[in-house]
Parts: C-alpha cells; structure tokens; sequence
C-alpha cells in the first residue's frame, strides 16, 4: 500500500513570457523578472534606420523613444538560428547563409488546394499568430510560391520523402515546404517553428526579428512507429491534458499515443454493454483518490485531436491480468466469482479474469469491439504483463483467443513483451521493456513474423527518477537521465533481433505517482525529445554532444509556453534572465496518494 513518502516536485510550472515592454536600455542588468531581454550575441544583419530626436522632446518620452531605436537596433543585428539546430536531427541539411528570411507583417501562407494542406496551413498560422501579431491569411492556390510568405506544398512526385518526410527551402523570397502528405506537411511546420526565435513560443505578441536561416533540410523519418505512453488508469488525468500532451508529442514529430486505460487501481473507458466498468470500477485511482473515466465523447475528441496532429491514439486494455478494477465491478468475471475489495495501491500481478470461462471471452469481444469501432487506428493493445498467476498453456490459451478476437475486428493485436509464447497472428506487434537485450523467447516470435516496438524500461521508462533525489518517479529499472535515455540504439538494442522486425519505439509514462499534469511534463522533459530523435533521425545523426547543444536551446521555447520542464544539469541551459518560478499554495503539502 503506497504511503505518503514522495514530497512534491522542487520545480513549479514556469508562466509564460510577457511581451516585451522596453523603456530603458536593454541590458540584463535592468530588464525586470519575467521580460526576456534581447540578446546581442548574433551576427550583424542589416540595420534599421531609427527616426532622429527632437531636441524639444521632454525627457520621458525622450527616454522612451530611445529604447524603441535601441530596441529596432538589436533586433536588426540578431540572426536567426543554424539550419541544423532542430530536434530531431534532420536526416539532411543544406545551408545557404545568403538566403536567410525575415517574416513581415503581411506575410502569407498559401497551400495546395486540397483540406489537409490547408488544415495544416490553419495549424501554422495558429501557431505563429499568438507571438507574432501578425494576421497571416491563409489562402490556396494550384502551384502554391511563397512570395515573401510560407508556401505549404503538396507533391505526389517527390516519393522519396515517403508518408511522413519533407522537405523544407528557406530561400529570401520566403519558405516552402513539400511533402507527398499532409502528415509530412505538418512535420516540415515543426520544424519550421524550431527554426524561428523562442519567443515565437509566446502566447502574447513579443518584439521580435522573425528571421529563418537559409537553406534546405530534406528530412524522412528512421522508424513509423514513434510514441509514448500514457497510464491514466493509475491516476486519472482530464481530457485537457491528454490533449496537452498530444502537443508535446507533435512538436518532436512523434505520431502514436498509447493511452493505459486499465489497470487494477481503475478503469477509464466507458462501455456501453458493461456499465458498471466506469460508474464502479473508474470510481478509484492510487492513494484512493476519486478516479474518473473517459466517456465516448470524451475518447472520441482526443483521437480526434490528436488525428489532427498525425498522432493515432493506441488504446489499450490489460488482459488477464491488471484487471481488479473490472472484477470490482463485474465479479462473474474473478475466477471465484467474488468481488475484490477495490485497490488503491500499487502492486502488480496478483489479480486476473478466468480464463476457463467463456463469460469471460464475451466480456472481452464485447469491450474490444466496442473500443475498436471509436478507433480509427489499426491497433488494439491488450497488455498481457505481468500475469503471474496464469501460466503456462492456461495464459497461452488466453493470449491466443484475445489475438482471434482482434483479429475479427479488422485491427492488429499489440501487447507486452509476454505475448512471445502464444502461437502469431498475422502482424502481431509485441512492446519489448525489458531491461537486459537477451530475450531467446521475443528472438524466436520475431522469427516466427511478430514485429518489435521497443521500449527498454531502463532506457525509455519516463517514470524512472533522473536522479536519487528526484522527488517523483520509480528507479527500480535504474535512474534515467537525459544522456541514458538518448545513448542506445533502438534497432540493435534486443540482441538477435533483425532491425527490419523492429517498426518503432516508445516511451512509457507510468504514473503511480504522478498526480497532476506539472507531473507529466517535468517527467517528460527534456527526456521526449531524446526518445523522439532515436526514433525518427538516422543512426549515423546520433551524437550525445550535439543533441544536448540542440537540446539546450529548447528550455527558452518551453519557458515561453509556460512548460513545467526538469532543468538537467548535464544539458547547458542558456544563460540570461531567470524567469521567476511562480509558487502555487494549493500544490504546497498535498498528499501525492490522494489522486488528482
């Protein structure tokens, strides 16, 4: 039974960037807490031309007129970042330093006549309007050019930037990117937002250069299968932030969410033929905190918005095992057939539906068909882990009916690294989390067809703690910090595996003590876009000098968004005005066992 033992973060979400009111000279020394002064240390570009002083002007507005020349001074002088500072790491890049570009006012964004391009084109002029200030229409044309704009550019011939490259040209005319889809479309735009000042992260205009280098990135990703994890059945979490953190996956080019919707301590999706799974079992969650579920509406708009960001929710449902939650509310299914008393800690494996009664699998179609008709995805994940009290040819048995059942309903089966045993099905895919590469059991499945996401627990775990005195997280799998979530290769990492069996990999985030979305994010980052670049860079890109330079230029952009992140002391942070920490009372001495 979880006690009280873990204090809350020592980090507190950081508020968002103000826009930069300047009334004195722009030094460090003088800018006030919470107004990010322009820095200096850039090339020199062109200067503006500031309008001279009158003589008769009082001192006040002479003072403040002086700020504005100084201010259009220095953004003039600052130039826009490298090419090749973006995470991930692009697989090809081409500098041109004469071709860098600045954004005016009335740029344009202009796409391919087709809804995709232009929903993506919407998604970019949402993204750059907040800090901008800018209207930046958004329009169609045939053979869209920028014209001093960005051009969003649909190309069924340029098949060798597959389903989800691009390719993006920074010239001085202005941008465009290209792709075969919009998916591709909508990466070549987060890269694009990498490529502009930190400040374009802000949620309310900043004075700013918006200049882009110049060049051309040619960009495909290593893996189809890039993703994280979410376990909202340990501590239930708000549509609001699920949907937050469909963000954070999009911005680093991931393109799966698996969400954990069951497990002993709740269940969070609600079934129509069985109803008590949410009203009784979801009333629960760690600490014995209120729990919650997701109704059909509610699981409905997050695969939706995340369709909208090229991200395809997996769902999963944890079979046999992890499953007290549903015999709570169903105790036909136990194989005594006695309700439990309902569970609000966090130990593993000792509860599991009968697999010897036929109720049980009716249950089961019933509950993976009605999932799989509000899911668009080819997947259904049916956990399989740590069963441990069914065994042998009994949890075979089972695992082989389940994957029939899926199998019916037009998806791909995925579970657990211990489905290895039970006879394959046509395109099974098993999560590898182990913790030592030797696995002969998952060696011989893949020989047998099963394909491999990996998420290795002592690498790719974004529960572990960074540190000893991190103050949330598990170590159990080891301590994970930056550098050993970014230093291992996915395709070579289970030892007798072919790296063609191997589609992806995926970075789980359990959250038995993980309680508030603060939470999620100061586990997720920095550590995300470590996971996200071994699973879309090529391998000859990875380098741990060079990703923690890059990386480092990403805590300014999630300052300014307002993003809880944990400030790794093996990543050098930029230097300059400290953003203060804002303190919140409520979060101040809350007992983290007692849910959301």
């Amino acid at each position: 039974m979880r006690t009280n033992t873990h204090p809350r973060p020592s980090v507190v979400r950081w508020m968002p960037r103000q826009p930069v009111n300047l009334t004195f000279a722009i030094t460090d020394a003088n800018t006030p807490p919470g107004v990010a002064a322009v820095s200096t240390a850039h090339s020199p570009g062109p200067a503006a031309t500031p309008a001279p002083l009158s003589a008769e002007e009082p001192g006040a507005a002479t003072l403040a007129r002086t700020a504005e020349q100084a201010a259009r001074t220095v953004l003039a002088l600052a130039a826009p970042h490298r090419l090749a500072d973006v995470v991930p790491a692009p697989r090809q890049v081409q500098s041109n330093p004469t071709g860098d570009w600045t954004m005016p006012a009335e740029a344009v964004i202009v796409a391919s006549p087709d809804p995709a391009a232009l929903a993506v084109a919407e998604q970019l002029a949402a993204l750059l309007r907040p800090a901008t200030g800018y209207p930046l229409p958004v329009t169609d044309a045939a053979t869209p050019a920028p014209v001093d704009g960005i051009a969003l550019v649909l190309d069924d011939t340029a098949a060798d930037l597959g389903a989800e490259g691009y390719r993006l040209d920074v010239t001085t005319n202005g941008v465009r990117v290209t792709a075969v889809t919009a998916a591709g479309l909508f990466h070549g735009v987060q890269t694009l937002r990498q490529l502009l000042p930190a400040t374009i992260e802000s949620p309310t205009p900043v004075t700013e250069r918006w200049a882009l280098p110049g060049g051309t990135i040619t960009d495909v990703p290593r893996f189809p299968y890039r993703g994280a994890m979410l376990d909202v059945a340990r501590h239930f979490f708000a549509v609001e932030d699920v949907l937050r953190v469909v963000d954070h996956l999009a911005r680093y080019k991931l393109n799966h969410l698996h969400l954990h919707l069951t497990d002993d301590q709740g269940w969070r999706i609600a079934v129509d033929s069985w109803p008590k799974l949410t009203t009784v079992g979801g009333a629960t969650a760690v600490g014995g905190g209120p729990g919650g579920f997701y109704t059909k509406a509610d699981y409905t708009r997050i695969v939706s918005y995340a369709a909208d960001r090229h991200i395809t929710v997996v769902p999963e449902i944890d079979l046999p095992g992890h499953t007290n939650s549903a015999l709570v509310a169903y105790p036909e299914l136990a194989p005594d057939k006695i309700a439990p008393q309902p569970y609000t800690g966090t130990e593993v494996g000792f509860s599991y539906v009968d697999p010897a009664d036929d109720r049980t699998y009716d249950f089961i179609a019933d509950v993976l068909g009605e999932l799989a008709a509000i899911t668009p995805g080819p997947w259904l994940h049916v956990g399989g882990d740590e069963a441990f009290k069914v065994k042998g040819e009994v949890y075979t048995g089972f695992v082989e009916r389940v994957q029939r059942i899926v199998a019916g309903l037009g998806k791909t089966v995925v579970g657990w690294h211990q489905l290895a045993p039970a006879a394959p099905v046509d395109g099974r895919v098993l999560q590898w989390w182990g913790t030592d590469g030797e696995d002969p059991t998952t060696v011989e499945a893949v020989r047998q067809g099963a394909r491999l996401i990996v998420s290795p627990g002592n690498h790719a775990y974004l529960d572990m703690k960074y540190a000893p005195d991190t103050p949330i997280g598990h170590d159990w799998a080891g301590l994970i910090d930056v550098r050993k979530a970014y230093d291992w290769d996915p395709g070579t990492h289970v030892a007798g595996v072919p790296s063609t069996a191997v589609i992806g990999v995926e970075a789980p985030l359990w959250t038995e003590s993980v309680t508030s979305l603060a939470d999620i994010e100061f586990l997720l980052l920095p550590r995300l876009p470590a996971i996200a670049e071994l699973g879309w860079s090529p391998r000859e890109t990875h380098d741990w000098a060079g990703f923690r330079d890059r990386l480092a230029g990403h805590g300014p952009r999630w300052d300014a968004a307002g993003i809880t992140f944990h400030r790794a002391p093996e990543i050098p942070w930029p230097s300059g005005p400290t953003i203060p920490a804002q303190r919140d009372p409520a979060r101040e001495g809350v007992n983290p066992t007692q849910g959301p």
